[in-house]
């Protein structure tokens, strides 16, 4: 297992390479997707949905956005 000095020395390494390719970190927060919460709050996001007219015009586009995608491939 590689020490803690070796494992920063590489991740360093790392993100000198990615600053070169123009790149630069960026940390940001988000949901955390596997708390009971979230999996509440999603459910009930997604029941208010059902049935609703602009949401299956909303699917019906992502489908046929997903279908032109495959057909790229």
């Amino acid at each position: 297992m590689p020490s803690i000095n070796e494992s920063s020395g590489k991740v360093a390494r790392h993100r000198e390479r990615m600053r070169a390719a123009g790149l630069r970190p960026v940390q940001f927060w988000v949901p955390d997707t596997r708390s009971p919460e979230f999996t509440a709050r999603l459910r009930k996001q997604c029941q208010s949905l059902k049935e609703d007219p602009a949401e299956a015009d909303v699917l019906c586009f992502t489908e046929e956005a997903a279908s032109l995608v495959e057909r790229w491939d």
